[in-house]
């Protein structure tokens, strides 16, 4: 690939503003982290990618363009420094490079992630010089690299389900002089061979808590990651590991999510109005509007983490104006629909999906609407549970 002579000047100016930027906007406070930041070249982790174009295409897909030095070497090098998500891959099939086309619709399934999350991560989950760090999801190698020029090289471990994404981060990480302990492994088992570690971080998304990294986690050492599920409710949480083997820690703040580990992705439900034909004609008010967990607010991101636990495998879409919940391992569902101002719910099947949920929020309203910051999760060898003071306990799925 031929590169303009003056990449590697332009590439040093665009680093130093992209730290000056992450430290102006409070991502960037430890010093070390912003050095490091301004010395792993981003650039080289990300010959190639697609971003979403600013409209969508006539049937509302996202239309997805790609972006390399050839096609347009400008726009490639500032989204290279740019605070944003660059799509690597798509329904776990690398895009043909040697002729990208534009993509409409698809389901991103590995990208470099946004810098002021990566630094956000490792600062989270307090990483700092001596200690000996397991990363789950290695994606582009780019936040690899900012933690082998931390630690060195000798105290960073990366994992990667996808064979062909770990080669090229590999590929990348070397020639950039990084030679941490790379593995195609599943990130729900850890890495054995390296254990046991100081901090483990994982930058895709769980169900529950896998044990195994509880056990590859010194006493003392902390796990950060990310808590998902089938209605795509996202929660942050810092575990520390006790001598026992058990683990707590507290929900974070703010709206991250993840892309799922591959084996906890949700499965596909068939048809809604299948679904929806079974359920009883009688229909009652709702006592809460989906909105609650569907609106693009920080509190209703909090809320449908909460639902989520109340009704683990339960899925939602909305066609048209009507939203259902779909329940592949019960045969329950329940469906919304607007009327007269409010909403009227049918639901059917052994679990009552919406009462669940409602009683949740119910529980929620009346202890004042807590923050996720005074929620603790505790994992434990029975299980994992989510705790506040004034609500009751929420279980996870069991891992």
């Amino acid at each position: 690939m031929s590169m303009p002579a003056d990449l590697e000047t332009d590439s040093v100016r665009l680093r130093e503003a992209m730290a000056k930027q992450l430290a102006a906007d409070g991502v960037l406070v430890d010093p070390a982290w912003r050095q490091a930041v301004e010395a792993v070249p981003r650039h080289r982790f990300v010959p190639r990618f697609y971003l979403p174009a600013d409209e969508r295409d006539g049937q509302g897909l996202t239309v997805w363009e790609p972006v390399t030095a050839e096609l347009d070497y400008g726009r490639w090098l500032a989204a290279a420094y740019g605070d944003s998500t660059l799509i690597t891959q798509f329904d776990g099939a690398e895009p043909d490079w040697k002729a990208p086309v534009v993509r409409h619709g698809g389901a991103p399934t590995s990208s470099s992630t946004l810098p002021s999350l990566v630094v956000r991560m490792w600062a989270d989950a307090e990483v700092t010089e001596g200690h000996t760090v397991l990363e789950i999801g290695t994606g582009t190698g780019y936040s690899t690299a900012l933690a082998c020029e931390r630690l060195g090289s000798a105290d960073v471990t990366s994992i990667e389900v996808d064979p062909r994404r770990l080669e090229q981060a590999a590929s990348a990480l070397y020639g950039c002089g990084y030679t941490p302990t790379l593995a195609v492994a599943d990130g729900l088992y850890g890495y054995w061979p390296e254990a046991k570690f100081d901090r483990i971080v994982a930058a895709c998304s769980f169900r529950a808590v896998p044990p195994a990294l509880l056990v590859q986690a010194r006493p003392g050492g902390k796990i950060l990651l990310t808590l998902s599920g089938w209605l795509y409710g996202y929660a942050r949480v810092l575990l520390t590991v006790a001598q026992d083997g058990t683990a707590e820690g507290r929900l974070l703040g703010g709206t991250v999510s993840f892309m799922s580990a591959r084996t906890h992705a949700a499965p596909a439900f068939g048809n809604p109005a299948h679904w929806a034909a079974g359920l009883p004609g009688k229909p009652r008010a709702a006592l809460h509007s989906p909105q609650r967990i569907t609106a693009a607010t920080e509190e209703a991101f909090h809320l449908r983490f909460l639902a989520q636990a109340a009704v683990p495998d339960a899925q939602m879409t909305t066609v048209g104006e009507v939203v259902h919940l779909v329940d592949v391992v019960t045969g329950s569902a329940a469906t919304l629909t607007p009327e007269g101002g409010g909403w009227a719910v049918r639901e059917g099947g052994p679990v009552k999906l919406w009462e669940r949920i409602e009683r949740v929020l119910d529980a929620y309203d009346t202890a004042g609407r807590p923050g996720p910051e005074t929620f603790t999760l505790h994992v434990y060898g029975g299980g994992q549970h989510l705790r506040h003071p004034q609500m009751p306990g929420l279980p996870l799925p069991r891992p």
